[in-house]
């Protein structure tokens, strides 16, 4: 009878601390049920009872800024990209989540300093994604690891309509790896703070980027004019180009089409002081500051960013997990393992709100840089920046 009694009292107590969260989410089919499943799971190991809402993406941080402060909002948010941190902490309508991660031993590095905004961690990283260079290996057996083996692979593959190498050379993003080589880099990074007032997407490096991008179209003429990124996509899916840049984003298209891909690191520049390190995005799950609920809410964020719901949600939905331990179980995947590593070797795009005022003058920059041979790199690039600082204050 004691025993019976104990045991009432102890499913009194838990149906009586069970808390109701809500969750916003932007995910969808596989990816929604495999967030259900986790949500069903978390109920039965606690007793706290999980309602997921569907919000399109682009409608969620508006949203939550104007109604979290009017207790409205949700406990979570899964998931936003770093880039919307500086943004959402400046509103006051996300958590520091430092006191609710125990160990992040597990997590890729570059992601946890992706969502650390002004020395906090601002969000728990769930998955990333960057840019890296996928190879037909018909063409291209084994990666190029210098530059002069990828000079002499991407000649050797170029003419009679096919393309040793390709990628958008006008565009900003997918090139930032060469940027960050020569010693460009968007804003300095002083220990673990970005300082918008130091924008370097106009030093000696930038320049020697710039030239270095010229170059693969009017010296080593590897990428014709007018090529745009779904050109690129099209002539790899239809096996007339042998090496491009590209992300997690094309793979599916890729597997489709049957080609035999490898994925690399791009080799390091000519002349570089440093190794290509390309912008990396990283999606996280993000506390309401206004949560009722922030113990529980943070424990199934702690519950679905673990070593085995990664690899589940990888498994749903493709995405490169920042767990370690959760790239070790999909070592077979060469999807992980390729993207992983570019990662990891990465820089996260800038998380401060200053950065939307970097995209327009910087990619207008770099397209102009690549429109004729031998162009005035430092006067083009020194115009964006003044237009940048401009926009910034």
């Amino acid at each position: 009878m004691k025993k019976a009694l104990t045991v009432l009292s102890l499913a009194l107590l838990g149906s009586a601390s069970a808390a109701n969260l809500t969750v916003w989410t932007h995910f969808g089919g596989p990816e929604l049920t495999w967030l259900r499943s986790q949500a069903d799971a978390f109920k039965k190991k606690t007793g706290h009872n999980i309602q997921i809402v569907s919000v399109p993406f682009d409608q969620i941080p508006d949203k939550l800024i104007q109604s979290a402060p009017k207790g409205q909002g949700p406990d979570l948010v899964l998931t936003l990209p770093q880039d919307r941190l500086g943004q959402l902490a400046a509103a006051g309508v996300i958590d520091s989540m430092d006191r609710y991660v125990t160990s992040r031993s597990d997590f890729d590095r570059t992601a946890l300093s992706a969502m650390t905004y002004k020395g906090k961690l601002m969000g728990m990283p769930m998955s990333a994604e960057s840019v890296a260079l996928v190879y037909n290996k018909k063409l291209v057996p084994n990666a190029p690891t210098t530059w002069s083996q990828f000079l002499s692979v991407a000649q050797k593959n170029t003419g009679s309509g096919r393309f040793g190498f390709l990628t958008d050379i006008g565009e900003a993003y997918s090139n930032y790896g060469i940027i960050s080589a020569y010693g460009g880099y968007v804003f300095r990074n002083t220990g673990g703070t970005l300082n918008p007032k130091d924008v370097g997407l106009a030093n000696a490096g930038a320049d020697k980027a710039s030239a270095f991008l010229n170059d693969l179209r009017y010296k080593y003429n590897l990428v014709p004019e007018g090529v745009t990124g779904d050109a690129v996509k099209s002539a790899f899916l239809d096996g007339r180009a042998a090496m491009i840049v590209t992300g997690p984003w094309n793979m599916g298209d890729i597997k489709k089409a049957g080609i035999n891909f490898g994925i690399a690191p791009f080799p390091t520049p000519p002349g570089a002081s440093g190794k290509w390190s390309p912008f990396v995005g990283v999606q996280g799950v993000m506390l309401n500051a206004y949560s009722k609920n922030k113990a529980a809410a943070a424990q199934f964020a702690r519950e679905i960013v673990k070593s085995d719901a990664q690899v589940s949600f990888n498994k749903a939905g493709g995405r490169i997990p920042v767990s370690l331990s959760a790239r070790t179980k999909l070592k077979s995947d060469p999807v992980v393992v390729g993207f992983g590593k570019t990662i990891s070797m990465g820089t996260p795009m800038p998380n401060v709100v200053e950065m939307g005022a970097v995209w327009g003058p910087w990619t207008n920059a770099i397209g102009q840089s690549v429109q004729k041979p031998n162009q005035n790199y430092s006067q083009i690039l020194d115009r964006a920046v003044q237009e940048i600082n401009k926009n910034i204050k």
